[in-house]
């Protein structure tokens, strides 16, 4: 009897497996030509963290305050910066983040005060040696507005 049961739940599977397998195949292809083609990402995609530009100031509005760098599981972030005056906050000049090791969790966005990081939608990241993932977000930011 257990020969027979065998033989049926098997049948069973398999009838099952070939309507996942044919309901499969007659679905658009969604496949992308990537090199030849870019894809179109979504609002939502969570990509590395970079700097927010303020239009108000022109710059970021990271007063390196160090949460950021507290929270992180991985501690791949490191922040400084300078009081220009003695009365005036901190402005960072340094904000190196190493996206090797990063493991974009998101906890930095959420937890800066002042809402100047945010995820980009870049996803073409790749480099020819281990430095290239080490990237200072403010020298970034300043190359990519001169």
């Amino acid at each position: 009897m257990g020969y027979w049961k065998d033989i049926v739940v098997g049948g069973w599977s398999l009838i099952e497996g070939m309507k996942v397998t044919g309901r499969a195949l007659f679905k658009p292809v969604v496949t992308v030509q990537y090199p030849r083609k870019h894809l179109e990402m979504s609002p939502a995609y969570r990509g590395h963290i970079e700097l927010k530009i303020f239009p108000e100031t022109g710059t970021h509005g990271c007063i390196a305050c160090g949460t950021c760098q507290r929270v992180c599981p991985s501690g791949v972030i490191k922040v400084q910066g300078v009081k220009t005056h003695a009365r005036s906050g901190k402005v960072a000049t340094h904000y190196v983040i190493d996206y090797t090791r990063c493991s974009l969790c998101g906890l930095c966005v959420e937890s800066c005060p002042t809402q100047t990081l945010k995820f980009s939608t870049e996803y073409e990241l790749a480099g020819e040696s281990r430095w290239d993932g080490v990237v200072d977000l403010v020298a970034r930011m300043e190359d990519s507005r001169s």
